[in-house]
């Protein structure tokens, strides 16, 4: 049995690897028919160089092997300033956000070790996800988020909304 992933912040001399880890997380959207979002280079080595920089960017390792990466950031994330159609639980209250979680197509257990660890720094997670990662959506679900309404991104892609609140 393969042990569970463990969880640390990224080094820039890993920003090849993360984005060998992100260009197959881009692959297993394609196979899922998510042909929409990641486009256009999206997310870049220079995003991803930034998140490291900033201390947002972190690792999943698997056997001591770079299996997955995401970014955590404190809020507030100005995209989720204004949700339509619903409405965020307990507003006022700090939290935080994941954005670009990505794993390799081998990989296990890369979205409950993220989870896991996000959840150890905030009680208040949200996360938005494009309509066609259906992947995605069914992790969150099954992981206790709720869906609370559509957010939009700078460039007015609209993305479905989740939170979960386990402490404030």
């Amino acid at each position: 049995m393969t042990p569970s992933p463990t969880v640390r912040p990224a080094h820039s001399s890993e920003l090849v690897a993360i984005m060998r880890v992100v260009d197959a997380a881009r692959g297993i959207m394609r196979a899922d028919g998510n042909l929409r979002q990641w486009t256009n280079g999206y997310p870049s080595e220079a995003i991803i160089a930034a998140d490291i920089e900033r201390g947002h960017g972190h690792v999943c390792l698997t056997n001591g092997a770079l299996a997955g990466y995401f970014a955590l950031l404190a809020g507030p994330d100005p995209t989720y300033a204004r949700i339509h159609g619903g409405q965020w639980l307990h507003d006022a209250a700090p939290y935080h956000v994941m954005h670009r979680l990505a794993s390799l197509p081998s990989a296990h257990g890369i979205f409950d070790a993220a989870m896991g660890y996000a959840f150890g720094v905030s009680g208040n997670m949200r996360v938005d996800t494009h309509r066609d990662n259906r992947i995605m959506q069914r992790k969150l679900l099954r992981y206790g988020f709720s869906y609370r309404g559509i957010i939009y991104l700078t460039n007015g892609d609209e993305r479905l909304a989740y939170q979960r609140v386990v402490r404030l």
